[in-house]
């Protein structure tokens, strides 16, 4: 009971602070892309996210047109240093910056959210001194579309059209107005970001033990060799004091966990008129649900810690060869990953492991290395996945053909000398068809996705079984509504199923499981404290997971977080198996 009152008092402060924005000449340049579908997917994001969004069109010299994503506007630069902050904290904008524009008069207000791009006024640049914002006459080149927040969220889904060229001030283009450079520094800089974050857990339930003291260091760098090639190389180190700390894991959990080296994205990108390509370690990310994976098919994840990481920290990028075609709305991609990364889920006796449903009584367990098929090209991945925005639907269909990055336990009884199962986690092939949707409609987003996998295992319960799995096809399917309430507050709901058409009596998963999930956030202090609260539950099992939190972005760059886990359900339960794994948390994030 403790864990639902906790729940129903956190849930209660967030829902009761749900129940102005004020143009500005102060934005945050967040990014420059090349391809409006990058800027759309970014705007669509932090839009979610509670940010109000714009979207500039910049045409260069050689008549190209980059977009520019602009997070305001901000009544000064104050505000938006801290917005530009708050980003950082969320991992984005690492390369942003302040700048500003006119004011909008209240006379242009109308105009200036038009979706019609002829009737869209240009922004100039800064006012000079003593002069009203209002008598200064548009000059020729970029314009924006400013986005109100009641139209946020139906702007960012649906495409922007192109915009009429205008003739082009030798100012339009410039690099300062694109990246926020020095115009004697060129478009050769490479620059180093990353953060580094400090993450504290203490597990509650008896014994309680300290469980995580981890530090993370990730470390980037970027550039370009021409206008059209460019490279990213980084890279991660953490260390787990808690090993040195208390002997409450075994040793085989400390050599997997005490030291982590990594090599994170590391590419280089290629475009080519309509077409781009990336060669190298990257993230391919098909689905966008909170806090669910569905139609995510081809990241693989780090999921010792289950699903709680942040996801910049729980993706795993994946060796892959990506080919993306661009026309209009229309957007394909192509991926062959010849080495493939597979889900990490650390080793038995760790906080987390996903042991396999205990065997009857009279009966022992152990659990065999997990095997990871990646020698030979008939083990490499390989996928295509189409999408169009049509009447502001934004649609997708895929195909992906994969060793499947989580195991299935595959059992064998041993007789002697006692009995005994031995579970050996492998990976098998699959192959999955699925799409996604996603529509606007003023401050509500509609989402959903669908995959069918053939070709998966699952367990059973049949000592008969030879391995313990039977292969079978299921359908996975979410839906769920977005709303954007005021305060940049968010509420979030899904609704979600796994279905058996050829169920197994013998499996340990029912025909038809349904869960739901429920996500609200709100903020505080000028948007400085934002509480969160996130909750995923089986209604066919009764299992759930909450996650209530605080999120503090401190002074720029830092970020401060302080929440709880909580688990309960039966055992053969998602979250249920994990029902004495609650825990405290605080983690501290320096971006840079």
């Amino acid at each position: 009971m403790h864990k639902r009152a906790w729940l129903n008092l956190f849930l209660v402060g967030v829902l009761w602070s749900f129940c102005q924005t004020v143009w500005a000449g102060y934005w945050v340049q967040a990014a420059t892309y090349s391809k409006s579908f990058y800027a759309d997917k970014m705007a669509q994001s932090l839009v979610l996210s509670g940010f109000s969004v714009g979207l500039r069109n910049v045409v260069q010299a050689d008549n190209r047109t980059l977009v520019q994503l602009l997070v305001g506007p901000y009544p000064d630069r104050g505000a938006a240093e801290d917005g530009l902050a708050r980003l950082r904290a969320l991992g984005q904008a690492r390369d942003g910056f302040v700048r500003q524009y006119d004011k909008v008069s209240t006379a242009d207000w109308r105009l200036t959210h038009a979706r019609e791009e002829d009737t869209s006024p240009a922004i100039s640049d800064s006012p000079s001194a003593g002069q009203a914002p209002a008598d200064i006459p548009p000059k020729q080149g970029p314009s924006v579309k400013l986005i109100k927040p009641e139209e946020a969220l139906d702007l960012a889904v649906e495409k922007t059209p192109a915009v009429p060229a205008r003739t082009p001030q030798p100012e339009a283009a410039g690099v300062e107005d694109l990246f926020g450079l020095d115009t004697d520094q060129g478009m050769s800089v490479s620059r180093f970001t990353g953060f580094f974050q400090s993450e504290l857990a203490y597990a509650v339930s008896s014994p309680g033990h300290l469980s995580k003291f981890r530090n993370m260091l990730e470390l980037g760098s970027e550039g370009h060799f021409t206008a059209d090639t460019t490279w990213k190389v980084s890279g991660r180190i953490a260390y787990d004091a808690v090993f040195d700390l208390n002997d409450y894991y075994p040793t085989t959990v400390r050599d997997d966990q005490q030291l982590e080296k990594s090599l994170r994205e590391t590419y280089v990108d290629i475009s080519a008129g309509n077409w781009d390509f990336r060669l190298g370690r990257q993230q391919i990310i098909w689905g966008e649900m909170v806090g669910l994976f569905f139609a995510d098919v081809v990241s693989a994840k780090d999921l010792r810690e289950f699903v709680l990481p942040e996801f910049d920290t729980l993706r795993i990028p994946q060796w892959a060869v990506r080919s993306e075609f661009f026309k209009g709305n229309f957007h394909g991609e192509a991926i062959w990953i010849p080495y493939p990364t597979y889900d990490d889920i650390g080793v038995p006796g760790s906080e987390f492991y996903p042991y396999p449903v205990p065997p009857p009584p009279g009966y022992g367990m152990t659990i065999a290395g997990e095997h990871r098929p990646t020698g030979a090209l008939a083990d490499s991945n390989y996928g295509l996945r189409l999408s169009d925005l049509i009447n502001g639907w934004d649609l997708s269909a895929f195909y992906y053909s994969s060793m499947d990055t989580s195991p299935t336990f595959f059992r064998q009884v041993v007789a002697t000398p006692v009995p005994t199962f031995v579970f050996s986690p492998d990976h098998k092939r699959i192959q999955q068809v699925g799409g996604t949707l996603s529509k606007g409609f003023v401050d509500t987003v509609l989402k959903a996705e669908i995959v069918y996998t053939h070709d998966r295992w699952f367990a059973v319960n049949q000592l008969s079984d030879i391995d313990g799995v039977v292969q079978k096809d299921n359908l996975d399917y979410v839906v769920g509504l977005e709303y954007s309430l005021p305060r940049s507050s968010r509420l979030n709901i899904q609704l979600f199923q796994r279905w058996f058409p050829d169920h197994d009596p013998s499996m340990i998963a029912k025909q038809v499981e349904s869960g739901a999930s429920f996500y609200a956030s709100t903020k505080f202090m000028d948007g400085n404290l934002e509480p969160q609260l996130l909750i995923i539950a089986s209604l066919s099992r009764g299992d759930w997971m909450a996650r209530p939190r605080f999120v503090w972005t401190v002074n720029g760059s830092w970020r401060w977080v302080v929440g709880a886990d909580f688990f309960d359900g039966v055992q053969t339960g998602l979250f249920g198996q994990y029902r004495d794994k609650d825990r405290i948390y605080t983690e501290l994030r320096y971006i840079f």
